[in-house]
């Protein structure tokens, strides 16, 4: 029988709860009134203790906010009789040691094994990092989703997985028990070893074992309570206190718990940051030292003046490492032009409503350049190359890269064979792909192969750039904003919307007449965007 455990009242007001952390694991098995979480409301923070002994199965994960009453985990009671179980065998398995010493080691082994739950079978098989992708040459990991040792499934999710273009999940390619290789933050080579399954046949892990693991740890962990005087939840900051504690450079050795038992809560913390706030201005004030000096006017340092450190994700790293390495190993250089948008802007502002009504998607200005590119490259196949060791390799095709910044950096899906899609394909596959990148579902294969990128930092607020190279490609095309500005036209002055565009671009490959010359193209072709309809 499972027993459902519930969040409880803590006090008046408090209707909701956060779990600051779970102190036991989904599966172990948990002693009556042992403590099993750590709970968080806006005021405090307090313990949660298991209402009876057997195995938990956790509903609530860590960070959710639950309310209070709501079912947070259930404990099955019935592992009692299984754990006694198993003790009566271990005790029965020591005697019949102690009887025959002379029993050989591999009966031994069989006797302890004769249990439920899986068995090894000597075998063990080596997981290596997939190929992910072109290009990618190493992945990052980002976290063990199962801890070392634990027993694991065929196809069951062990581990994430960051290459500098998408995160993706590492399936177990058989069942047994896991042994982790490398460790959280390694970067590792594409085929290199990642972990090692120990081969294990019988299905999983049976309560009574993991029972006894648990109980074993429950029980030391009472009596090291039961030694001391001071409980686990003296001098000990919540998740939420540490946090802000670390985050202000302060040692919670100094700082005095107001929780249950002594305990450092969030409060305590941020009260702890302000006392020590104004004893560092007590600090800072000169002392009466007898001796006049000439009183100078001191800059304004009573504003906030905190600091604060995040972790730089893998893909930032990595694009960090990749823009780098583009910098210090190409020729790039880039041109400039400008752009009247006022054809473009006067096609949209006629047709946007008929054009939105029959393919249910906006008309932008990612199409009409998207088109523009496309044409400009077939007359110019060297910005639409790449090199490849000492050989160029040129596409009769464009796959047209998309820069968009996505929650976890700077994304670049890719459009394939843009060259045969109409307005409305190019802006609903715009559309597609700056969502899933949005939400951190793009795929491998919808960010590599490009030939050729568009970035487009117009929209926010950008007059003019150099973008740097996505390689291996040869070249990329800055946008910028739209911004009216007086024009020279047939010798009067003009108020025209221009549009500077820039084209970066690898001089190995391409020459400073095909680089300029595709950039007047892209312009002649914005400017009449007749011509985009008809190819001339």
């Amino acid at each position: 029988m499972s027993l459902e455990i519930k969040v409880p009242e803590v006090g008046e007001s408090i209707t909701e709860v956060t779990i600051a952390s779970w102190l036991k694991k989904d599966g172990d098995f948990v002693e009556q009134d042992e403590i099993i979480a750590e709970l968080e409301s806006d005021k405090a923070t307090f313990e949660l203790p298991a209402e009876v002994s057997g195995v938990l199965k956790i509903k609530a994960q860590e960070d959710d906010t639950v309310e209070v009453g709501a079912v947070i985990c259930e404990i099955d009671e019935d592992a009692k009789s299984s754990e006694s179980k198993s003790e009566g065998k271990a005790e029965d398995k020591k005697e019949e040691k102690k009887e025959d010493k002379s029993e050989p080691k591999e009966e031994k082994k069989e006797s302890s094994s004769s249990g439920s739950g899986p068995k090894k079978t000597g075998e063990v098989h080596e997981m290596v990092v997939p190929t992910v992708g072109e290009s990618i040459t190493e992945v990052t990991i980002s976290s063990w989703l199962k801890s070392d040792g634990d027993y694991v499934e065929m196809d069951e999710i062990i581990a994430e997985v960051e290459s500098d273009k998408a995160t993706f999940e590492l399936p177990a390619e058989a069942n047994g028990f896991l042994q982790i290789v490398a460790q959280e933050d390694d970067t590792i080579e594409i085929g290199a070893t990642i972990c090692k399954i120990e081969v294990a046949e019988g299905g999983a892990p049976s309560e009574s074992s993991s029972s006894d693991k648990s109980s074993s740890k429950s029980d030391s962990s009472s009596e090291s309570k039961e030694d001391g005087k001071e409980t686990y939840a003296t001098g000990h900051a919540s998740p939420a206190a540490a946090k802000i504690l670390k985050e202000k450079g302060i040692d919670a050795s100094n700082v005095k718990g107001s929780g249950k038992d002594g305990r450092i809560t969030k409060e305590d913390a941020e009260n702890a940051e302000k006392q020590s706030a104004k004893s560092s201005e007590k600090e800072s004030k000169p002392s009466d030292s007898g001796i006049e000096t000439e009183k100078l006017p001191s800059p304004d340092a009573s504003g906030n003046r905190e600091q604060r450190k995040e972790k730089m994700s893998s893909l930032r790293k990595t694009v960090a490492k990749r823009l780098v390495s583009v910098k210090n190993e190409t020729a790039m250089l880039t041109t400039f032009n400008e752009v009247d948008m006022g054809p473009i802007m006067e096609i949209r502002k006629k047709y946007k409503e008929q054009f939105k009504e029959k393919y249910e998607v906006g008309l932008g200005f990612m199409s009409f350049f998207t088109k523009a590119c496309t044409l400009a490259l077939k007359e110019f196949p060297a910005v639409n190359a790449q090199i490849d060791g000492n050989e160029m390799v040129y596409s009769d095709y464009v796959d047209m890269s998309i820069a968009v910044s996505s929650p976890k950096g700077l994304v670049v899906p890719v459009i394939r064979n843009a060259e045969k899609l109409s307005f409305n394909e190019v802006e609903g596959e715009v559309i597609r792909l700056a969502k899933k990148a949005r939400d951190g579902k793009l795929s491998i294969d919808e960010m590599t192969g490009g030939t050729f990128t568009i970035t487009n930092g117009g929209i926010f607020g950008s007059m003019l750039s150099t973008p740097i190279i996505n390689a291996p490609q040869s070249a990329i095309l800055g946008m910028h904003n739209i911004v009216e500005r007086p024009m020279a036209v047939n010798g009067e002055v003009k108020i025209k919307p221009i549009m500077y565009v820039a084209l970066s671009y690898d001089h190995r490959i391409i020459d400073g007449k095909e680089s300029v010359s595709f950039l007047v193209r892209v312009k002649e072709l914005l400017e009449d965007p007749t011509r985009l309809l008809l190819g001339i």
